[in-house]
């Protein structure tokens, strides 16, 4: 009942009730006995009006509330009717064949269709005609399933391109649980599907480049290791030659036999780095910790280096500690550190001096410094000089290498716990920083080389 019918009502009732009061008036000024029972009806009328009045007042609190309740609906109603209409998910119902009766503005979007023509349209008209047949099949088997969630299915919009969208389906049932329609939810996942074709790619890549790593790797310690036999015959060989020569033999032939034997020990140098590089790239180095004379191996090393300095007229000077410097480390591997970053220094330095500092840090930690003047090394290079078979081109064009010993240095100081940087400018010289534990901690390689 509406507010104004509600109004009327109460009029009309009041008009009834004057009506009888008046009739009620009139009967008692007429003393008669048939104004009598006259009297009692009009009575039993006035009392019926004013139950009437009664009921009247709770029709209309009733009414109020029913009128509350309906408000109260129709809100939850347009709450609901805007989350479906502006849900992100596309969202449609249909009724059990599939005929679209509802559908909100994303199902319209994902189906390049506008809503008004969607209802009562098919849905399988939008679907991908080599995945009818199933879509057609699942329809069939919803009523016994009630649910299917997580389907994948491609969506052909009119004049626009196929898209992939994930389907959740769930049946409408009435009071008695029969099922009388489908309420479906359409997420486009085409962007998803395209990033796990994209990453499942770029696993393939990865695996064939890992492949071709490990390829690679075999075959350069292959190579090395048949390489490194017949040299070490060839450099015993040019030993036993010089041995041989007298005070009066040729000096040609002499000069040709240190040339070979030179040669060889350079070759020897190179083969021992690139073994080195696949022993690192298969992680196949251990440290042998002992305890010595951080200072004593320093110097043990500067002896060994002089003549190659010597021949460039480079002076090479330590600035080390009074007292020694006992620390715990692999001997051979630090003191291979030591040597590639001086030899380095003196490869491309033609002339001052190259210059090795030790100082004992607090926390238990040591500070080794190398540092020279030679061409020193451009900003740009300074990114890549860690990196295995990279050379700085510019600074010595005559430069040898396989380009494998500072990222050596590099894998060895970081299996050692510690870190190294270098301060470089071209034309004022490199400083290399090697900050290592006093006592490194016993682990085995478990690391990869810079990439």
């Amino acid at each position: 009942m509406s507010a104004l019918q509600a109004k009327f009502f109460t009029q009309y009732l009041q008009k009834v009730n004057d009506r009888v009061k008046t009739l009620y008036d009139g009967a008692q000024e007429f003393p008669t006995d048939q104004s009598q029972h006259l009297v009692l009806a009009l009575e039993e009328l006035r009392l019926a009006v004013e139950e009437l009045h009664v009921a009247e007042e709770e029709l209309l609190t009733q009414n109020d509330q029913l009128i509350a309740a309906r408000h109260v609906a129709e809100n939850e109603r347009q709450r609901y009717q805007h989350l479906f209409e502006f849900a992100p998910d596309g969202y449609l119902v249909t009724d059990l064949n599939g005929v679209v009766q509802e559908a909100n503005r994303a199902a319209a979007m994902l189906l390049n269709a506008e809503q008004r023509y969607l209802r009562g349209k098919p849905l399988v008209t939008h679907v991908a005609q080599a995945e009818r047949v199933n879509f057609r099949t699942l329809l069939s088997q919803i009523r016994q399933t009630r649910r299917v969630q997580g389907w994948e299915l491609t969506i052909a919009g009119r004049w626009a391109e196929p898209i992939t969208v994930e389907i959740t389906v769930q049946t409408v049932e009435d009071v008695d649980g029969t099922a009388v329609g489908l309420r479906w939810q359409m997420r486009d996942i085409s962007d998803r599907k395209k990033a796990e074709a994209a990453i499942a790619q770029l696993q393939a890549q990865n695996l064939e480049l890992l492949e071709s790593d490990r390829l690679r790797a075999q075959l350069l310690a292959t190579v090395s290791h048949e390489l490194k036999t017949p040299m070490t015959a060839i450099l015993g060989f040019s030993q036993v030659l010089m041995r041989q020569f007298s005070p009066n033999q040729d000096p040609r032939a002499i000069k040709m036999a240190e040339r070979i034997h030179h040669n060889g020990q350079h070759l020897l140098s190179l083969i021992e780095n690139m073994l080195n590089f696949s022993r690192l790239r298969a992680h196949q180095v251990e440290l042998k910790l002992e305890t010595f004379d951080l200072l004593e191996l320093v110097n043990t090393t500067l002896d060994e280096l002089q003549p190659l300095a010597a021949q460039k007229a480079i002076a090479l000077e330590t600035d080390l500690p009074d007292a020694p410097l006992l620390i715990t480390n692999d001997r051979a591997r630090l003191r291979q550190i030591i040597t590639n970053l001086w030899s380095n220094a003196i490869k491309f330095t033609d002339s001052g001096r190259v210059t090795v500092r030790v100082k004992a840090l607090p926390a238990d930690r040591l500070l080794l410094v190398l540092q020279d003047t030679g061409c020193g090394i451009s900003a740009e290079d300074q990114t890549y000089i860690f990196q295995e078979f990279w050379q700085v081109h510019n600074a010595r064009s005559t430069a040898q290498g396989t380009g494998l010993g500072l990222a050596i240095v590099h894998a060895l100081v970081k299996v050692m716990q510690g870190s190294i940087t270098v301060e470089s400018e071209l034309g004022r010289g490199s400083q290399f920083c090697v900050e290592l534990p006093q006592t490194v901690a016993p682990c085995r390689m478990s690391f990869a080389l810079k990439p």
